[in-house]
């Protein structure tokens, strides 16, 4: 027991080490060089020189006391802006999938944008059904997968939120409750419990890779404190905030994607496992609403299956 609490020690130090204490001795860094060069003469290197000679001679450095307070208060500063740094991506990661208090004209544009580029996906798609009635179709060419893209780039689905991330991950809610009227929000904790362990290593990496994300663009912020005191430091702090939006995009697909082929893959399992085997022992509209029931504590609404065609539970 002790070796391990030692090892969990040490790792728990790396990982405060690298998350929070150096990108947070850069960033004091980065500030103390903004307050030294200010905006008059930003690109005057030779003034940071002078000013570390200048800490090197203060009385402050001599004996051993001196450097080892410095070095403790670099260390809890550069700690204490990580945490800010993490506190500003949880705010973005809210901002990016949750953002309740968007304007709502941003989302019924996204699907106004969304509606025409579909129409024009379908379009295409129609022709070439005509046109294999006739025999005379092509294969399907660039310009159908650019038309998908296209609409992709908007949303997978119908837009319902202000953001691309928002609607990236409300697209595998929308598919399995279309497709098996399953409630993906309620069955996930059933079966998150069922998932080997290679399933849960790789679904817990995709969130942790789109928390890294948002925190990247947390630290953005901050440093939007060095460009206040030195003006280059504003394209600096627009490209850490850019670097970290572009990552968390892709790092929410990767994570919709696994959510969705989870479900898809261990539902059948997990219903298996409730006694609702599917048949052809495959998710069905069926199975999924009996999940769905099973999952929200409406057990009793099973027995509606059996005289109504697909009820659905309450969402």
């Amino acid at each position: 027991m002790g070796g391990l609490l030692t090892e969990l020690g040490k790792h728990l130090a790396e990982r405060w080490l690298s998350l929070l204490v150096l990108p947070g001795a850069l960033f004091l860094a980065a500030l103390a060089a903004a307050g030294t060069l200010g905006h008059a003469d930003p690109f005057a290197v030779g003034q940071l020189a002078d000013r570390l000679d200048t800490w090197a001679a203060s009385p402050r450095f001599d004996g051993t006391g001196g450097p080892a307070l410095v070095l403790v208060a670099v260390l809890l500063g550069a700690a204490g802006a990580g945490l800010a740094a993490q506190a500003l991506g949880s705010l973005a990661e809210r901002w990016w999938l949750t953002p309740g208090a968007a304007p709502r004209r941003l989302t019924a544009r996204r699907q106004r944008r969304w509606a025409a580029r579909s129409a024009a996906y379908d379009a295409r798609v129609a022709e070439l059904a005509d046109a294999r009635a006739t025999g005379t179709a092509p294969p399907p060419g660039p310009d159908l997968t650019a038309a998908r893209a296209r609409v992709d780039a908007i949303s997978r689905e119908r837009p319902e939120r202000p953001t691309w991330m928002a609607d990236r991950l409300n697209a595998p809610v929308v598919r399995l409750d279309r497709e098996y009227a399953l409630d993906l929000a309620s069955v996930w904790p059933h079966l998150w419990l069922i998932l080997p362990d290679t399933s849960r290593v790789e679904v817990t990496a995709a969130r942790e890779s789109f928390r890294r994300a948002a925190t990247l663009a947390g630290w953005g912020v901050l440093y939007l404190a060095v460009a206040a005191l030195w003006w280059p430091g504003l394209p600096v702090a627009a490209a850490i905030t850019a670097t970290g939006w572009r990552r968390g995009r892709a790092a929410v697909d990767a994570y919709a994607a696994l959510l969705e082929a989870t479900a898809r893959l261990y539902a059948p399992e997990l219903a298996a496992q409730h006694g609702l085997t599917p048949e052809p022992e495959r998710l069905t509209a069926r199975t999924g609403w009996q999940l769905s029931c099973l999952a929200q504590g409406q057990g009793h609404l099973i027995a509606l299956t059996d005289s109504a065609p697909r009820p659905r539970a309450d969402r």
